[in-house]
């Protein structure tokens, strides 16, 4: 079994550490413009993590009956769940666009941006949003392949992506004196890049799952329900995990550029963190729901157990990194002494919130496995409930300390849920 983990993992593990490298290179490149620039780029990517990370249920609900159809060796379910995944990813995109002008507007007004920042916001938000296509059919694709136990295809592509990205980028913006728009040009080119090798492999390896193809079958209600049924309930589960990191960004915003510029590089911190224990939880996913496709209540209880040894073990590693070379991660981000002077009141939150945070990332992976999409969005619910409740009773006292311990109470609060609801339903959850 710790083979397994690992194998999935290892490469999981590269491939979401390097995710936030992107968000990074784009904080670093503004960051050496202005703290005007730099908020502005956290808050346009947040605006599109809280619409991105809503369709997350395109992956997540792709993995756990992919693998669950693979535990079972049904090429017919395996390839009509790609199929259902991408024709709802590519609809979605299409509302998108469509509503690209409002959603705009509400987010830059949820946000309190004004002024010129609010400018800065706008032109990176219409040209990243001419990405929306392909970033979601590649969380399908992605979703997919884990679903089937690859990992190192997903690796391949994230690495590709990112290169892409962060060369792009750099070019735009350091050679062409370019702005927010060069960081936010060098996303949408990378991201069709990636769509379009994630087809070449599908076509490469998976081929011939397209024999077993029907397109009535793909439409068939019944199923169809069951799919939308499952990504529904991971949907809200989503929503409020983005209002909450929203709220966040938003609160930071109204505390004035400074601390919006301090947490918008602390969130770095945070996720790399949350995208290096995802490995284990997306490893989670895939073998979780392997073995729950086959029946085997053994084996699912036995990748939950390890799938936590070794996710705890990474967050120790991220305490302990931050512990030791927090202040020299900080500095790279800004060339601002007063913002790494005021970040450092901040850092000791990133050494606590791995150890605080990691269950509930490994649980997620549990239970998308499981198909238990329904805990997910429950726990999510009350999470969210701790988390603003929290935030509003410690913001008078304890400022944006008070957001960061909202914010630890919130992580621990979903890893105690899943937890119960694990312990009183075991690997019957729904």
């Amino acid at each position: 079994m710790n083979k397994e983990i690992l194998r999935l993992a290892i490469p999981n593990i590269l491939s979401n550490i390097s995710t936030p490298l992107l968000s990074t290179v784009d904080t670093v490149l503004m960051g050496q413009l202005s703290k005007e620039h730099l908020g502005a780029i956290g808050i346009g990517a947040m605006i599109f993590n809280f619409i991105y990370w809503n369709f997350g249920f395109l992956r997540m609900g792709t993995t756990g009956l992919t693998a669950q159809a693979y535990g079972k060796g049904s090429e017919k379910e395996i390839i009509h769940t790609l199929g259902r995944a991408v024709l709802l990813g590519l609809l979605l995109a299409a509302g998108l666009l469509l509503l690209q002008y409002p959603l705009a507007w509400v987010g830059i007004d949820l946000m309190n941006v004004s002024g010129s920042q609010a400018d800065l916001v706008s032109r990176y938000f219409f040209i990243r949003i001419c990405a929306a296509p392909a970033s979601l059919a590649l969380y399908a694709m992605f979703g997919w392949f884990f679903g089937m136990q690859n990992a190192i295809i997903p690796l391949v592509l994230t690495i590709v992506i990112n290169i892409v990205n962060i060369l792009l980028s750099f070019y735009l913006v350091r050679t062409l004196g370019w702005s927010v728009e060069g960081v936010a040009w060098g996303t949408v080119v990378a991201q069709y890049v990636g769509l379009i090798l994630a087809v070449v492999f599908f076509l490469a390896r998976y081929r011939h799952f397209l024999s077993a193809f029907r397109r009535k079958t793909m439409l068939q209600w019944e199923e169809l329900a069951r799919f939308l049924s499952i990504n529904k309930d991971i949907f809200i589960r989503t929503v409020f995990l983005t209002v909450a990191f929203g709220f966040l960004y938003s609160r930071s915003a109204a505390s004035g550029e400074m601390i919006l510029a301090v947490n918008t590089i602390l969130l770095q911190f945070l996720n790399w963190m949350s995208y290096g224990v995802d490995g284990f939880a997306f490893a989670a996913e895939s073998l979780v729901g392997k073995y729950a496709g086959r029946k085997d209540e053994s084996g699912t209880r036995r990748a939950i157990s390890v799938s936590f040894y070794w996710g705890m073990g990474l967050a120790a590693l991220f305490s302990l990194v931050y512990l030791l070379f927090g202040k020299t991660l900080f500095g790279y981000f800004t060339a601002d002494a007063d913002v790494v002077q005021n970040g450092m009141i901040y850092l000791w939150w990133m050494i606590i919130l791995p150890i605080i945070g990691t269950p509930c990332y490994i649980w997620d992976g549990v239970f998308v496995g499981l198909t238990a999409s329904r805990s997910m969005r429950n726990a999510m619910f009350w999470s969210f409930i701790v988390f603003i409740g929290s935030y509003w009773i410690l913001k008078t006292p304890l400022g944006n300390h008070g957001l960061w311990l909202a914010m630890l109470l919130f992580l621990g609060a979903r890893g105690l849920t899943l937890w119960y609801l694990y312990w009183k339903r075991g690997v019957n959850a729904d």
